[in-house]
């Protein structure tokens, strides 16, 4: 029949008797009809948090097992009737696949640590401080440059301008030059050229000086004066001051023709200089931007190294999941037998490609044992014998496992106490129809999915006894208490003698006249019985017991 709700409901697994402790109190000799305070003393020993709950057992009669992904079957290394212990293999799927992919991930995990190490080793922030270094002495250079470019131009923009001003002053003299000639030619001589009345002497051609000078060359004359003996030339008489005045004219072009191509060059030494004045600009504003380039990236890789080294951290312990599912993968290629029994069926042979295992019992994680609450209220209308069929459904279970001289207990935990469950814990059942037997057991699965239990939210947890024994039945009422947290060999003091004042955990500890004082301690783990001892108490120290708990009784020691 259905375990009682009252029964169903998660509870703490109680603490052993204190009848346990006695042994370790401390009595001291009772002296003028007192009774010595009791005692415990701090030792070392095993500390187990664990969460209980109650359930009936069931008995193991059909084990329908399979793979979780299917495949082609490789191996089949058991026989039908062929008995089968916990743990051993009984058929394997190819598995190259699994294993290249398994590779592929760690070789994905390699890939993304070496990642993370050159984050954490890379001297980015060494050499963006070195650039910006570069790029200042780059700007001071070129700063320099231009202010050398500068005042070079100006230099020539200044001789340019000095030689304009000396070859204007040649010009003037040349000027002065051929105005003294030209007055002299005028003034200077008592024969003057005959010229005709209707010419002026300053046209060409017209009977001025250069005419008469002309003239004078085309006589018979002789080549440096152009005057015949006796001083004329064809009844013409030159005046020998004139002769001065077309080498002065020439002097005057050759002045002006000095002048122009001095303008020039100033004007071109102007010009350079602008040009390479606006050139030098440029190249300070180009050095200038690469040092805030610098500047931006020296401070972007001093920002970004912690963030790319999270982000890289993330991606690493993503490559590691992707490793464990992939080493998981593999792990279930090989299929084992989850407890003792004797194959019944096997539906495959080496080189079939198998489905993947369906039809599972409902509400039994991990195991194809009826639920008996679900059994016997027809909630799933089937028993322990019916979840073949059910996995028959998908096709009918790979391999199946009857006579297995061991029960289950299905147990339905609050949803606070399974949170803590995990499959492969210890666990310790104890019988109420089966006084001081206790019996190790595991964890094999607990559902994924909650139920509705007399209004409390219960999740079913498959729990699966190690050992037999002749007066186990199915449907007896057990207990479960699964060791969620466990220390072994450590110091400890019972819980019950530990109490919290301004945040500390203290106890009451006998000192060696008897007196008791206050003393605190760093705790660690707190079980179900005992506290862990970080720091703060020795081994062997007597702590009182509360006076609540231990009574003194008539003629006595201290009593639970």
């Amino acid at each position: 029949m259905p375990v009682p709700a009252s029964r169903q409901t998660t509870r703490r697994r109680p603490g052993r008797r204190w009848a346990a402790l006695l042994p370790l109190l401390a009595v001291a000799s009772c002296t003028a009809g007192q009774t010595p305070p009791p005692v415990v003393d701090v030792d070392r020993g095993e500390v187990v948090s664990s969460v209980a709950a109650t359930g009936s057992l069931v008995s193991i009669t059909e084990q329908n097992l399979g793979f979780t992904e299917g495949g082609r079957l490789s191996e089949v290394l058991v026989e039908v009737g062929q008995r089968v212990e916990p743990g051993q293999i009984l058929a394997r799927l190819d598995d190259f696949a699994l294993s290249q992919a398994l590779e592929q991930s760690r070789a994905q995990l390699a890939q993304q640590q070496a990642a993370l190490d050159k984050i954490r080793n890379s001297n980015s922030v060494e050499a963006a401080a070195a650039n910006l270094d570069q790029a200042r002495a780059v700007l001071d250079a070129t700063r320099g440059q231009v202010d050398a470019t500068n005042r070079a131009g100006e230099v020539a923009v200044e001789r340019a301008r000095v030689q304009l001003d000396f070859d204007r002053k040649s010009l003037e003299r040349a000027e002065e030059q051929l105005r003294e000639a030209e007055a002299a030619c005028g003034t200077g001589s008592s024969t003057s050229p005959s010229t005709s009345p209707s010419t002026s002497p300053s046209e060409p051609g017209s009977g001025g000086l250069g005419s008469l000078l002309g003239r004078g060359a085309e006589g018979g004359t002789d080549g440096a004066t152009g005057a015949t003996p006796g001083g004329s030339t064809g009844g013409l008489t030159t005046d020998p001051a004139c002769q001065n005045v077309p080498t002065a004219e020439s002097a005057v072009q050759q002045a002006k023709g000095v002048v122009v191509t001095s303008k020039t060059n100033l004007a071109t030494a102007e010009q350079q200089a602008r040009t390479e004045q606006a050139a030098g600009r440029v190249s300070i504003e180009q050095a200038r931007t690469s040092v805030v380039t610098a500047e931006n990236d020296l401070g972007l890789a001093g920002t970004d190294r912690p963030a790319d080294t999270s982000a890289q951290e993330a991606m690493v312990r993503d490559a590691e999941a992707a490793v464990a599912l992939a080493q998981n993968d593999l792990d279930a290629a090989a299929l084992r037998a989850p407890t003792a029994g004797v194959v019944s069926e096997v539906n495959g042979a080496t080189g079939e490609f198998l489905p993947a295992a369906s039809g599972t019992t409902a509400l039994a994680p991990g195991s194809s044992a009826r639920i008996p609450d679900a059994a016997a209220s027809g909630a799933s209308g089937t028993g322990g014998g019916d979840a073949a069929g059910a996995a028959g459904a998908g096709g009918g279970p790979f391999i199946v496992l009857n006579d297995v001289a061991s029960f289950q207990l299905v147990v339905p935990f609050e949803e606070s106490d399974a949170a803590r469950i995990q499959p492969n814990q210890e666990v310790d059942v104890t019988v109420d129809a089966v006084p001081g037997l206790t019996t190790p057991a595991t964890v094999l699965a607990i559902a994924p999915t909650g139920r509705d239990v007399s209004g409390i939210v219960n999740y079913y947890a498959s729990i699966v006894l190690r050992e037999g024994d002749p007066q186990l039945r199915d449907g007896q009422t057990a207990e479960a208490a699964v060791r969620v947290e466990a220390a072994d060999g450590v110091l400890r003091v019972p819980s019950s003698t530990v109490r919290t004042e301004n945040g500390q955990r203290i106890v009451d500890v006998l000192g060696e006249d008897g007196e008791a004082a206050p003393v605190p301690f760093v705790p660690g783990m707190v079980g179900d019985e005992f506290t862990e001892v970080r720091s703060g108490l020795d081994e062997g120290q007597s702590v009182l017991l509360p006076q609540g708990q231990v009574a003194a009784a008539p003629g006595g020691p201290p009593q639970n």
